[in-house]
């Protein structure tokens, strides 16, 4: 090695990994304890979820979360040409994971309920949330659920996720070089989607993907970007004072237009009044979850980003009392996967004993600590050498 090589080398700066950002598995955490929540319908703790206090939910929060978390696993293999098939091996190796996850939870789901039937002898769960298909319809059904075209209800947000990214690594090649016309193409695709119904199949039913990945890929992609963009030290969208405003009334206003019915009617009219008088597309007027509608998207979008921009938040994240989400949110794949699971069995049980708060109470801090040591045991049980 001459001496100019060595003087090269030392003065090359050496790259320090940046410090892992708690926020994104904290609030990934809390989404995953929310989703919980929600999938037990009827239950007195799911008042106190965030779909309560605006127009979105966790399930919004969640997909976001994921689009940033993809954006900062894989974006690196798809900045140079040389390591882009690299990208696309890895890429594609988690979505057959995913696949895989997917399979099994939807049976260990139909597990569950069969079992709800043949212990407590009430076979309801087994009729409701798609689940009837299997029974009535069963050949055509198995196609379908191994085709991900048929869906099981509260366990159907994964195939979501895979479809999503499974097309994440052309995102990644536009994220890098062209990033606006990607966003620019992602609202395009949601507004023709939601304009005329498009959706994918729901074989052997009729109708559409009740997460339809033709209109979430928006929160997908503005997720990818922002990943993307803190992999490379930077914000997607930069903090503006203008912005925080804007954001923060616009999430006081849809609280209090979910927590007072007067708001929330004169709300209504209005929109009711652009779409019939102005003649605005419905889905800029309208609260669909399976189009992710305006209003839901413009509430997680002005969320994430007023949230991301105040410095409270961060340290709040690195608090001890926020390292139990964290934790969840590092292992949210198996977490997620088990709390599926265990709401589909524990809404059969709910069907067969009845609804009571202590009932409620006894299934949540039964399902949640089930939760909470899977994903201990995840983190921290000795790998194999």
């Amino acid at each position: 090695m001459n001496d100019q090589t060595m003087q090269a080398h030392a003065a090359a700066p050496v790259r320090v990994k940046a410090p892992r950002d708690p926020r994104l598995d904290v609030f990934r955490g809390l989404c995953l304890v929310m989703i919980f929540i929600n999938h037990m319908p009827k239950n007195f703790y799911e008042n106190y979820t965030s779909r309560n206090f605006g127009f979105s939910d966790a399930a919004e929060g969640f997909v976001l979360m994921s689009g940033i978390a993809a954006g900062l696993a894989y974006s690196s293999d798809f900045r140079a040409p040389m390591r882009l098939w690299v990208g696309f091996g890895r890429v594609w190796k988690r979505v057959w994971t995913l696949y895989m996850v997917h399979i099994l939870t939807t049976m260990a789901a139909l597990a569950a309920a069969s079992a709800v039937a043949v212990f407590l002898h009430n076979s309801e769960i087994l009729f409701i949330n798609q689940m009837d298909e299997v029974f009535s319809n069963p050949l055509r059904t198995f196609v379908g659920l191994t085709l991900l075209t048929h869906q099981f209800g509260y366990v159907n947000i994964l195939p979501l996720y895979l479809v999503l990214l499974a097309f994440a690594p052309f995102m990644l090649i536009a994220a890098w070089r062209k990033p606006l016309w990607l966003m620019a193409a992602s609202v395009v695709l949601w507004a023709a989607a939601g304009q005329w119904h498009l959706s994918l199949p729901n074989y052997p039913t009729p109708g559409g993907w009740f997460f339809n990945p033709l209109t979430w890929q928006v929160i997908f992609v503005t997720g990818l970007l922002t990943g993307v963009a803190m992999k490379d030290g930077r914000r997607f969208v930069p903090v503006k004072r203008w912005l925080q405003v804007l954001t923060g009334v616009f999430l006081l206003f849809a609280a209090l237009a979910a927590q007072v019915p007067a708001v929330s009617k004169a709300m209504g009219g209005t929109l009711w009044l652009l779409q019939d008088r102005l003649g605005l597309p419905w889905f800029l007027t309208a609260f669909e979850k399976s189009y992710v509608t305006a209003p839901r998207l413009l509430h997680i979008l002005a969320l994430a980003y007023f949230l991301s921009t105040l410095p409270a938040v961060r340290r709040a994240c690195a608090t001890a009392l926020a390292k139990p989400f964290e934790l969840l949110g590092r292992q949210a794949l198996p977490v997620f996967a088990l709390g599926s699971v265990l709401c589909i069995g524990f809404q059969g049980i709910k069907h067969a004993l009845g609804n009571s708060f202590a009932l409620d109470t006894g299934l949540l801090a039964v399902g949640l600590a089930a939760q909470f040591a899977l994903a201990a045991a995840r983190q921290y049980w000795p790998k194999p050498r």
